[in-house]
């Protein structure tokens, strides 16, 4: 019987050094030193301080600057620690709603953004993510058609011509990855940093 032990607890011993210790520590070596900003999740600076990720969607409510999408992340209820409370770009609780088409409450919130979308960017079709939640709640980007829709909304609180704000949106769109990847994006928090430099140019 010890003969049978010993040899299991030395493989035991060994894997769990390469696989457990060995090998996460060669990776992240490899990834601090060939993507570094990746590796430390991609965050923004701006003079110095750190304003956010491109990976994390962020609240932004003033109408000077593009929202991103309806966020349905949650946090625990003050009141109840068994329950949950909306609490919208939780970072720290990435999640999406899990409500079905027959929700009411989701029905609710979506006819309630769709007349919000409608008083800030008028009459029109409305995109789908202007309504819609990403399954992780925090999706750091909006479509192109998103962002135009935006455009004139943003444009007038900003005091800045329409062609302007789309020549930014064209400027800022991320394109499918070896053009067949992904879909055009733009991200929120990079196309908001662009929006306040070129209210400073």
């Amino acid at each position: 019987m010890p003969r049978h032990i010993r040899p299991a607890i030395v493989l035991l011993a060994a894997l769990t050094a390469i696989t457990g210790v060995a090998y996460p520590l060669a990776v992240a070596g490899v990834a601090e030193v060939a993507f570094p900003a990746q590796a430390n999740g991609s965050l923004i600076l701006r003079g110095g301080k750190i304003v956010g990720s491109s990976l994390i969607g962020q609240n932004f409510a003033s109408p000077r600057y593009f929202h991103g999408r309806p966020s349905a992340t949650s946090a625990p209820d003050p009141a109840d620690s068994s329950k949950t409370i909306d609490a919208p770009y939780n970072a720290a609780n990435s999640s999406g709603a899990n409500l079905g088409p027959t929700s009411q409450k989701l029905i609710d919130r979506v006819r309630g953004d769709a007349e919000a979308w409608r008083a800030t960017a008028g009459p029109g079709s409305i995109p789908a993510d202007a309504v819609t939640t990403s399954a992780s709640g925090l999706d750091p980007d909006i479509t192109p058609q998103n962002a135009g829709a935006q455009a004139a909304a943003i444009a007038r609180a900003r005091g800045l011509t329409e062609e302007r704000l789309r020549a930014l949106i064209a400027a800022q769109t991320e394109r499918p990855l070896f053009g067949i990847l992904g879909e055009p994006r733009v991200n929120v928090l990079g196309i908001n940093l662009a929006l306040d430099q070129l209210g400073s140019d």
